[in-house]
C-alpha cells in the first residue's frame, strides 16, 4: 500500500495515519523526494541497493560536516562480519554534535539540566561548544591522547554531554557507565577497556537520597589499575576524599584553559564509543562504535525516523550508560535539538516526566513501554502536551493496554505518532522502525530502518511470513558494532555464527499479511511449552491486559511431564485485586489454553534495571534456587528476596 492511499484511508487498525501536512513537512519525505522515491518502499530499496547515492544524499540533507568526502561507501573485503564504511572520510562527532550549532545558533539553547531538586539550569550552543572545547583541553593536559580510553561514570546531565563530546573532540575512546551502578561493575567496566582517565561526580541524586558516585568509583579503582586521573565534577558539593596525584576537580583542571582547540579531523573508522550491554555474567561484552558509522546512522534514525529537527527540544528518560544516552546527545545535537537533560527517578514525583514536557515544550518524548506501564497507575498527565510532536518507544516489545492509553492520553487518539523502534547496543540505531511515511499499527515496529536488509528466518535460515522466527539482518550497516571488544571470536560466535554471513539478534520476530514488523521477545528467552515455543512478551502481554495487573515476568520452570511450564510473577495495580484463576483465564483467553500458567504469584515488585527493564533472567534464577549472576544493574535487587519466598 502507498503512503497517499493509507493517508486517505483511516483504519481502526491503524492507530496513526499521517495527515497531508505532517506527511509533506517530514524529512524523510523531503530525502525521498531528493533521491526520485515515491514512498517508503522505494526509499528502502534504495538504502540497501545503491548503499552510495543513499549515504551521500543522506550526509547532504542533513548537512553533515565533512572535513573529507569517502572515496568508498564501504568496504567489505575481509567478509560481511568486518565490513568498515565511508572509507577515506574524515569527519569529528564533536564538530558535527555541538561546534556547528555554537557557529549558526549561538545563543539559541542546546542543554538543559532538570535534576530531582529542580534547580534548572541551561547551556547555549555558544557555552556548550565552549565548554566541551575547554574540556578537551583539560584532558590533554591530563595525558589523553588519540585513542585512549576514558570512562564516563556520570549521572544525566549537560556535563556527560561535555564529557562525551570532549572525548570526540580529541579522538580518545568514551566508555559510559551506567550511573548507578556499585564498584564491582564500574570496575569490570574500566578494566576491560583499559581505561586511563575516568570522569565522576562527588554524588548524585535518585529518589531524593544521596547516591555517593565517587565512593563506588574509588571502589572500583582498588582492581582497576590503568586509570591515572579521575576528574570529578562537584554536582552536589559533598565531602569526598580526593586522592593526591590522580584525583582532580573539574572546575580546577578546566579554570585556565582558554577553549580554543579545533576538533580534531579523524579517520571515518576511529573508535569513538565502548557501550557496555546491561545483563551480562562474567567478563562485560563492550561493542565497539566508530566516529563515521556512529554519526551518519544515528543522525539519519533522529532525522528520518524521530522526525528530530534544529529547534527541536528532546526528552529522553535514559541514562548515558544505556545506548539512548548516546543517542541522544549524538542524534539529537546531530540535528541540532536542544537535550533536557531529566537526572533521578522519572517518577519522583510521580507526573515528573508529564510536567516536563510542558515547562520545556517537549517536541520529541522517548520512554519504554516499562516505564509508561509503572506510570499508568499514577492517572492521567494533568500537563499540556501539545508541544510534543512523536513520542519514541524502545526497549522491548509492547502489549496493547498500555500502547493504547499512551497513544489516547499523550498522543492524543493518533493526532501524533508513536515511533516504536527496536534495535540494540551492538546495533548503533534501530533495525525497525516506525516511518512518518506510512501509517502505524498498534505495538507494530514499523518496518525495516533505512540501510538495514532485515528478514525473518525459520530454524533452517529460510525466510518466513505470518509466522514468528528468529529476527536477521542480512548485510552490512554502517552503525554496526566493530566488534566485541578485545574479543573477535565472542563478537563472531555471537551474531554471525547460526547463519552464514548473516547477523543473528537475538529477537523473536514475525511479518503480518500488510508488511508490518513486530516483536516478541528474546529469543534466548523462549519457553518451550509441551513442545510449542512462545516468547515471555506474549505471556506476559496477555496478564497485563487484564485490568487488575499492572505489571508481569514469565519465566519457564521445568517440569518432569510438560518439560517447561510457565509461572507468571504479577504486580497488582494500586488498589486492584485479582485471583491466580483470573489471570489464567486472561492469558488463556488471549493465547489458549495451551499456554496458561502453571503458576501465577502475586509480589509486589519486580527486578528492574534503573531504565526499567524487567530481568527475567534474575527472577528465573531466584524461583529455581539457582545463582542469578550479575545483579549490578537492578535498581531494586530486594525485589528478588520476596521471589525467592513466594515460590
Amino acid at each position: 500500500m502507498t503512503s497517499s492511499e493509507e493517508t486517505s484511508r483511516a483504519s481502526d487498525s491503524y492507530s496513526w495515519v499521517p495527515s497531508a501536512a505532517q506527511l509533506a513537512a517530514a524529512n524523510v519525505t523531503r530525502l525521498a523526494t531528493s533521491l526520485g522515491c515515491s514512498d517508503y518502499e522505494e526509499l528502502h530499496r534504495v538504502s540497501i541497493d545503491e548503499p552510495d547515492r543513499f549515504w551521500r544524499a543522506v550526509a547532504a540533507d542533513l548537512e553533515i560536516p565533512l572535513s573529507r568526502e569517502w572515496d568508498a561507501v564501504l568496504d567489505a573485503s575481509r567478509g560481511i562480519e568486518w565490513t568498515t564504511w565511508f572509507v577515506g572520510a574524515r569527519l569529528n562527532i564533536a564538530e558535527a554534535c555541538v561546534h556547528r550549532w555554537a557557529r549558526e545558533r549561538p545563543d539559541e539553547e542546546a542543554a538543559v539540566w532538570s535534576p530531582e531538586e529542580g534547580d534548572r539550569r541551561s547551556l547555549s550552543w555558544a557555552e556548550l561548544s565552549h565548554a566541551v572545547r575547554r574540556f578537551a583541553e583539560a584532558l590533554r593536559g591530563l595525558g589523553v591522547e588519540e585513542g585512549d580510553a576514558v570512562g564516563i561514570f556520570l549521572p544525566m546531565a549537560p556535563e556527560a554531554a561535555i564529557a562525551s563530546h570532549a572525548c570526540a573532540h580529541i579522538g580518545a575512546i568514551q566508555v559510559p557507565i551506567f550511573s548507578g551502578f556499585a564498584g564491582p561493575a564500574v570496575s569490570s567496566r574500566l578494566a576491560d577497556a583499559q581505561a586511563k582517565v575516568v570522569v565522576t561526580a562527588d554524588a548524585s541524586y535518585r529518589r531524593g537520597r544521596l547516591v555517593p558516585m565517587k565512593e563506588a568509583l574509588d571502589e572500583a579503582l582498588v582492581d582497576t589499575p590503568t586509570v591515572e586521573h579521575v576528574v570529578v565534577w562537584r554536582r552536589a558539593g559533598v565531602a569526598c576524599p580526593m586522592v593526591g596525584g590522580r584525583d582532580v576537580w573539574w572546575d580546577e583542571i578546566v579554570a585556565d584553559e582558554p577553549g580554543t582547540l579545533d576538533a580534531l579531523p579523524v579517520e571515518s573508522e576511529t573508535p569513538y564509543l565502548i557501550a557496555y550491554t546491561s545483563g551480562t555474567t562474567g567478563r562485560p561484552k563492550g561493542a565497539l562504535h566508530v566516529q563515521g558509522g556512529f554519526l551518519l546512522s544515528i543522525a539519519r534514525e533522529t532525522a528520518y525516523q524521530a522526525d528530530l529537527r534544529p529547534g527541536d527540544r528532546v526528552l529522553f528518560a535514559t541514562d548515558m550508560g544505556w545506548i539512548m544516552g548516546p543517542w541522544t546527545v549524538v542524534g539529537g545535537m546531530a540535528r541540532g535539538a536542544t537535550i533536557v537533560f531529566m537526572e533521578g527517578a522519572p517518577d519522583r514525583p510521580s507526573d515528573r516526566v508529564w510536567s516536563l514536557v510542558e515547562a520545556e515544550h517537549v517536541t520529541m518524548l522517548g520512554v519504554s513501554p516499562t516505564l509508561v506501564r509503572a506510570l499508568i497507575p499514577y492517572g492521567d498527565p494533568a500537563a499540556e502536551l501539545s508541544s510534543l510532536r512523536a513520542v519514541v518507544t524502545t526497549g522491548e516489545p509492547w502489549n496493547r493496554g498500555p500502547y493504547d492509553w499512551l497513544d489516547e492520553h499523550v498522543c492524543g487518539k493518533g493526532q501524533i505518532p508513536i515511533v516504536n523502534c527496536s534495535g540494540g547496543t551492538e546495533v548503533g540505531a534501530c533495525f525497525l522502525s516506525v516511518t512518518m511515511m506510512n501509517a502505524t499499527k498498534p505495538c507494530s515496529v514499523g518496518f525495516p530502518a533505512l540501510g538495514e536488509d532485515m528478514d525473518v528466518f525459520d530454524d533452517h535460515g529460510r525466510p518466513l511470513r505470518g509466522q514468528v522466527g528468529e529476527l536477521v539482518c542480512k548485510r552490512a550497516w554502517p552503525g554496526m558494532t566493530r566488534g566485541i571488544w578485545r574479543d573477535p571470536e565472542r563478537y563472531l560466535e555471537t551474531y554471525w555464527s547460526r547463519f552464514s554471513g548473516v547477523w543473528t539478534h537475538g529477537d523473536w520476530a514475525s511479518i503480518d499479511e500488510n508488511g508490518y514488523w513486530f516483536l516478541h521477545g528474546r529469543s534466548d528467552d523462549t519457553l518451550n511449552i509441551a513442545g510449542k515455543r512462545i516468547g515471555p512478551a506474549e505471556l506476559e502481554s496477555a496478564a497485563v491486559d487484564h485490568s487488575a495487573i499492572a505489571e508481569a515476568a514469565a519465566i519457564g520452570v521445568p517440569h518432569e511431564v510438560k518439560g517447561e511450564v510457565a509461572w507468571l510473577y504479577c504486580v497488582l495495580a494500586p488498589g486492584a485485586e485479582a485471583t491466580e484463576s483470573e489471570v489464567k483465564e486472561a492469558v488463556s483467553h488471549e493465547l489458549g489454553r495451551a499456554f496458561a500458567p502453571d503458576r501465577v504469584i502475586f509480589v509486589s515488585a519486580l527486578p528492574k534495571t534503573r531504565s526499567a527493564k524487567i530481568v527475567r533472567r534474575a527472577v528465573r534464577a531466584r524461583a529455581l534456587g539457582q545463582d542469578p549472576g550479575d545483579l549490578s544493574t537492578l535498581e531494586n535487587p530486594e525485589a528478588l528476596e520476596e521471589i525467592a519466598r513466594a515460590v
